[in-house]
Order: structure tokens, then sequence, then C-alpha cells
């Protein structure tokens, strides 16, 4: 029955690409447990050692990655949020026009709809984001992130790999 109602659901060729936005709730799902989790069991910028490169620490960051203009008056979560809506819209709508074989493609546009989303969540219920993850060598130390900064990471590497590496061979049939 169930898959029926899929197959009708998801008739449409454009249509069928959306399914593919299982990945971006999928990765807001993890981004949102996994943050709750860090403000639940963590203290603020106490490190929890795990490994020695890797220390969880809560810490909210009210700007972009790198805490780029964290430091401004407040007008950046607005200006994040519909940056954030903005290229989530144009990413689902070049998701609906992929090719039913472009599924590496739908996947990076997937997680990066995801991880987009998942900060943005932050943004508005809180007005920073949540970031818990930290790297470090030594007494060097790289920016926290989260399981959302980890899915655009990961989702925009895949889009680098697919124009340089996909698209040449697409080109060259």
């Amino acid at each position: 029955m169930l898959n029926k109602w899929w197959q009708l659901a998801f008739k449409d060729t454009q249509t069928v690409r959306l399914k593919w936005l299982w990945l971006s709730l999928a990765a807001l799902v993890l981004d949102f447990a996994t943050k709750q989790m860090a403000q639940h069991f963590l203290t603020f910028a106490q490190p929890v050692y795990v490994l020695p490169l890797f220390d969880l620490t809560l810490l909210y960051n009210k700007g972009a990655a790198f805490s780029f203009l964290a430091s401004e008056s407040g007008w950046q979560r607005w200006f994040f949020t519909v940056i954030a809506l903005s290229v989530s819209s144009v990413m689902t709508v070049w998701l609906m026009k992929l090719k039913a074989n472009e599924k590496w493609l739908a996947a990076a546009l997937a997680l990066v709809i995801g991880g987009a989303m998942g900060n943005l969540y932050d943004r508005i219920a809180y007005g920073h984001v949540v970031d818990f993850i930290h790297l470090h060598w030594d007494e060097h130390y790289f920016p926290a992130f989260n399981i959302a900064d980890s899915a655009i990471t990961l989702g925009a590497m895949m889009l680098l790999i697919d124009s340089l590496i996909f698209s040449s061979s697409k080109h060259s049939q």
C-alpha cells in the first residue's frame, strides 16, 4: 500500500529527485539530536577529552564559518538566515531538475540542504549555532563545528568532485 502511494506521489520525473530529501532530513535529525545532547551533557567552554586530537566542547557561534561576523551587533543572524533559505531553495530546485542517474550530485545537494537547515534552526531558535566538535593538534585548535557543518562540508566536497571529475567525463561522452 505504502509502496503504491510512493510510486504515485513520485511519478513525475522531476519530483523523483525530491526523494533525496530523506538524506537532508537524516542530517537535520542527527544534527539536532547531537546538539541537544551537547547542550544537556556539556558545560559551556569546558572541553571534555575524547582522543588526543579530539575534544567535545560546547561553544556558540553567532557568525558563520570560523566565526565570521560573530562579533557584529546581531544583524548577521538574519543575514545568514536569508542566505540559508536562499541557498537551500536554489539547491532544492536544482535537485528537482537532476537526471535519475545523477545520484552522486543528488546526495551532495541533499547533504548541503540538510546541514544548512540544521544551522538555520539554531539561528532562529537560539540566535547562534551550537558547536561541540573540537579538533586540535597540540595547542593549535581548529574552530569548533557540528554535524550540520560536517554535512555541508561533505556535500560541498562532493559537489567539487562532481564538477571536476564527473562533469568532465560527461562532456567527453
